[in-house]
This record gives structure tokens, C-alpha cells and sequence, in this order.
């Protein structure tokens, strides 16, 4: 059972709060939400409520962007094939088809090419290149891949390929010897904004084309597909992610769309509906993910590529296939869950360390990447994740704020044939017979540099507000932040001694439904998947401190605030 939550109050600036809510006519809880955000003078706080594409900074600052775009530009006069070298995730997908179609409407001959997880392995690799040198190409684009390819750049050198790498992930120390490598994470790359997603680098390189070759028009028609990839690769929501993902839910909401979006759209449920980043992160981003770890991730390239009209029942049966795959992704998902988990508290040597190291014979390699994100929710620890494939075993590596899993890698390198990814999420490939001694390796580093409290779970707590102050204009105002995420998460408040007054009731024996009422004034709530709770919340229901989020809700046309409960505690004496 996880330990109980630590509550984490947020410093804030009392005046800076108060000349922000002044000079933006808001009230004072968004004023004091916007400056723990760093958003403290008038000017900023606009453009972060009211984000604009001219907000967006000039691509060619991107180190390697002129090179990249020069050479583009040159192989689409003379008509040189040129192939994007994908990626099968939500991020890599999403950077294919919007690179693509932008060389495309440029009259480039164009390819794509995205590596299937159980034929090709991850990330650039020389048996593709020597694939796409076969098929006539003379220039080759990474995205969302290739920053740790320096063997790959090497071949494409041998075979008389000119290679454009654009990344997001971490660099080695030595780039790889490309063309041009466009990643804001270089070393020597200037560019300010750090953190965007692969599409977002490839949104960059999308901008550059269009502008140098007088097509700024075209622009904005891709920030939608980007929104979808931003938003599903979980990268801060700040600066240039935030104006990515903001606008595109809008445009995503509003329409037109092509065919193969519209299609997509319509399956999920989502046509006619206010999309937000729960519906990218929970509805649409899995569909999509689901080709790439269940089947080939061409499926989703081919369906949002689609944009003739001709093509509507061909769209709409590839849609209904990623639902299917998704459907089936579910299925084996639970199954690796279940079996992990019962590793865990079974097993003294896994369940006992700081870092979970699982691994099982056969586990879909498709999967295993969520599996590890649900052992961390579920024991709020670090988790590797190995599918044993023979003497080979694949893995997936989630971790927590506190632990740099990446780093825990590195420190062990020599045992892995392959490894990379970020500080919060990595992948490996490691001999089979070498697991147990990758679990000691990464436990003695994980040991050496986390204490017991970093493995306690933490609740940041955005302010302490009164129920009279949870007004429709605050609740108008926090729509405004969205969209929230990583890097703009959603504010959680804290009311003290609030009673409970109805309820608590289970709601699919899985949540619990409650009334609260302060100073007189009664408000709903659900916590959801705190059905074991109960006891707890009865026990206290004279008088309890409960941590929240606002939501806006709406009942035969009436809209009504509710409160979606995180957390409770006993109030302090």
C-alpha cells in the first residue's frame, strides 16, 4: 500500500499576486496561480492566457535549421526522393505526417518510412537505410529519432545519403556525423525553449519551409496534428509547447477536417466536442500509440495522412482498426499488469528494492513501456519493465520526479547492448541472463542517491481557498490556464475543516460521491478510485481537509462547480 500522501504548499508572492490580479481585472486565486507559474508581470500573464502564433520564435535559430532547410529545398527542385524516417509512437507519427505533407504540398517526391517495434527495433538504424537507399532516396530526415544514431550516420555517410537528424531526446556527447542535426537539447544550440516534443522540432522545421519557400499561409494547418503529439509525449506545457498545444486543441475543436482526422475523430467519440488534453492523453494518443505497439504504426500515419475526400470509407476502416488495436492493447496490458504485480508482492528480491526491475518471458514489448508507468503509480517507485525474448530481453523504464533513470542507466552501460530516453522514461536492451545484475547495478545507484521520503507520493497544493471564493468567474478563469499538464498542472486547492453533509456514497464500487459544505455554502464532490477510503472519510466527516480540483459541470442546461477530490486528510488540531 502506497504511503500517504505529503502535502506540499506552494510559496507564493502576496504583493506580486495582488498587483497582477489589479492590472488583469482577475480574481485573486487565478492572479496567485499565474505567478507560481513565473508569470508575475502583466505582459507575460496575457501571453500565457491569450498564447499567438507570432508568439512562436524564429526556427532558423535552431542551430543546423539553415543547412537542413537548404537542402530541402535544393532536393525538391531537382527532384531528389527524399524518405522522413519516422517513429512509432504517438510524437514520431504525428512528426511524419505533418513533415510529410508539408513536402508534399512543397512538390517534393517523397517517402516515409516508420520502423515496426518487433521487426525493426527502435530509432535509426543501418538495415533501414540500406532499405530506403534501395528504394532510390537521397536524402534522409529523422524525427523524433536518431540524436544517439552515430552508427546509422556513419552508413547513411557510406551509401552516399545525405541525413537530417531532428530529435528531442538527450544527446551523447558526440553528435552523430549528419548533414545537420536540429535538436534544442545540443549542446552548442542556443535556441531557448528546450523542451519541445519531437513534433514540436518538427513543427520548427515545418515553419522554416514554409517560410523560406513564401508559404507562411500554410502554417497553421499543421499545429493541429503537433497538438496531438505534443500533448501525448507529456513535455512541459510551457512556452512554445503551451502556444502548440493551446491553439491546436482549439483548432482541433473547431474544425474543418481532413478525412483521415475527421475519421479518427468520429470513432473516439470526439466529433462535435470541446477536445482537451484528456481526451488527447486518454482517448485519442492510445488509439493512435496502439498501431505502433500492437501492429505497424503505418496504420495511423496512413489514416491522418488522408486528406481526399474519395478516400472516407478507406480512412474510416483504418480508424476502426487502431479502435480494435487499442482495444486489444488494453487486454494485454491488464494481463503484464496483473503478472507484475503479483512479482512484486511476492517476490522478496523485486518487491524489496527501490527500483522495480520485472521482467517476464513473452510480454508484449508493445506494452511493457504502460505496464511500468502503472507499477509506478501503483507503489510510487521507479520500474523497469523487461519482455524476455530468448536470450535477448527488451525494456521499458518509468520513473518518479525524484530519480533520474537515465542516469541510473548510464552508470551501468556496460551491461546493456542499448539503452537511452530521458531523466523520467528510457529504454534498454539487455542480455537475458544479465537482469538480475542490471537489478542490483541500478538499485546500488537508486541507494546511493534517493532517501525514504523521495518514495512517498506528493501532492502539490496550489493554495488554500475558502468555498465562498470558488466563484463562476475563478471557474471561468481556470479554463483560460488550460491546457494543463506537465510543467502547467492542473492547480489543486485546499479547503480546511470542510464537513461532509451527504455521503460519502460508492459510485461504481470503485469511487466515492459526497456534498461538502463550508460557512454555509454546499458543494459536490467525487474522489474517484478512493473506494478504499471510506472508513476513513466517515470517520471524519464532521470536519475534514480535502485537496481538489475545480470543475465545471452542467445538469439539464444549469452549469454547477463540483470538486474532484485528490486527496484527504484530518485537520490539524
Amino acid at each position: 500500500m502506497k504511503a500517504p500522501k505529503i502535502w506540499e504548499e506552494q510559496p507564493f508572492d502576496e504583493g506580486a499576486t495582488t498587483r497582477l490580479a489589479a492590472a488583469l481585472q482577475i480574481s485573486p486565486v487565478t492572479a496567485r496561480l499565474l505567478c507560481m507559474r513565473g508569470f508575475s508581470e502583466p505582459e507575460a500573464a496575457r501571453r500565457f492566457l491569450e498564447p499567438s502564433l507570432d508568439d512562436l520564435l524564429d526556427p532558423f535559430r535552431l542551430a543546423g535549421m539553415g543547412v537542413a532547410v537548404d537542402r530541402i529545398l535544393v532536393a525538391i527542385s531537382s527532384r531528389e526522393r527524399i524518405a522522413i524516417h519516422g517513429d512509432y509512437d504517438v510524437d514520431g507519427v504525428t512528426s511524419t505526417v505533418i513533415l510529410r505533407r508539408t513536402l508534399e504540398l512543397l512538390g517534393a517526391d517523397v517517402i516515409h518510412f516508420i520502423p515496426e517495434r518487433l521487426r525493426d527495433g527502435y530509432g535509426l538504424q543501418p538495415a533501414a537505410l540500406d532499405r530506403l537507399h534501395a528504394d532510390g532516396v537521397k536524402l534522409v530526415i529523422s524525427v523524433d529519432c536518431g540524436i544517439r544514431a552515430a552508427e546509422a550516420a556513419l552508413h547513411a555517410r557510406a551509401l552516399g545519403l545525405d541525413l537530417i537528424i531532428t530529435d528531442h531526446h538527450e544527446p551523447d556527447a558526440a553528435l552523430p556525423e549528419a548533414l545537420a542535426v536540429i535538436n534544442p537539447k545540443r549542446q552548442d544550440c542556443a535556441y531557448p525553449d528546450k523542451d519541445l516534443a519531437g513534433v514540436g522540432v518538427a513543427l520548427k522545421l515545418v515553419q522554416a519551409l514554409c517560410t523560406k519557400s513564401g508559404r507562411s499561409s500554410w502554417f497553421p494547418a499543421f499545429v493541429k496534428v503537433a497538438a496531438i503529439g505534443t500533448l501525448a509525449d507529456v513535455v512541459p506545457l510551457r512556452g512554445e509547447n503551451r502556444i502548440i498545444a493551446k491553439l491546436g486543441l482549439e483548432m482541433l475543436s473547431k474544425g474543418p477536417h481532413k478525412v483521415g482526422l475527421r475519421s479518427l475523430l468520429d470513432v473516439c467519440g470526439l466529433t462535435g466536442k470541446t477536445i482537451d488534453s484528456y481526451h488527447i492523453g486518454f482517448v485519442l494518443a492510445p488509439r493512435i500509440n496502439a498501431a505502433g505497439r500492437m501492429s505497424s504504426p503505418d496504420i495511423a500515419a496512413r489514416l491522418l495522412l488522408a486528406s481526399d475526400e474519395s478516400m472516407a470509407d478507406e480512412a474510416r476502416g483504418l480508424a476502426e482498426q487502431l479502435n480494435s488495436e487499442n482495444i486489444r492493447r488494453q487486454q494485454e496490458e491488464a494481463e503484464i499488469v496483473a503478472q507484475a504485480k503479483k512479482a512484486v508482492e511476492t517476490d522478496l528480491e523485486i518487491g524489496s528494492r527501490t527500483i522495480i526491475v520485472v521482467a517476464g518471458e513473452g510480454w508484449h514489448r508493445g506494452v511493457i513501456g504502460i505496464v511500468a508507468s502503472k507499477l509506478v503509480d501503483a507503489f510510487n517507485r521507479p520500474a523497469i519493465v523487461l519482455s524476455i525474448d530468448g536470450d535477448i530481453a527488451h525494456g521499458s523504464c518509468r520513473s518518479i520526479p525524484a530519480f533520474n533513470v537515465l542516469a541510473a542507466l548510464e552508470s551501468c552501460g556496460e551491461l546493456m547492448s542499448k539503452f537511452g530516453g530521458h531523466t523520467q522514461a528510457a529504454g534498454l536492451t539487455i542480455d537475458s541472463a544479465r537482469i538480475k545484475e542490471l537489478r542490483a547495478r541500478v538499485n546500488d545507484y537508486a541507494d546511493s542517491c534517493l532517501v525514504p521520503d523521495d518514495l512517498r507520493p506528493r501532492l502539490r497544493i496550489d493554495a488554500p481557498v475558502a468555498f465562498k471564493s470558488l466563484t463562476a468567474q475563478v471557474a471561468s478563469e481556470l479554463v483560460r490556464l488550460a491546457p494543463f499538464g506537465a510543467g502547467n498542472p492542473s492547480p489543486v486547492f485546499r479547503a480546511n475543516r470542510v464537513e461532509i453533509v451527504d455521503g460519502p456514497r460508492r459510485l461504481k464500487e470503485r469511487h466515492l460521491k459526497m456534498s461538502f459544505r463550508q460557512d454555509g455554502r454546499v458543494i459536490r464532490g467525487i474522489a474517484w478510485r478512493a473506494s478504499d477510503r471510506e472508513s476513513f472519510v466517515t470517520e471524519h466527516r464532521a470536519a475534514i481537509d480535502v485537496a481538489f480540483t475545480l470543475e465545471q459541470d452542467s445538469w439539464n442546461g444549469e452549469k454547477y462547480l463540483q470538486l474532484s477530490v485528490a486527496d484527504f486528510k484530518a485537520p490539524e488540531s
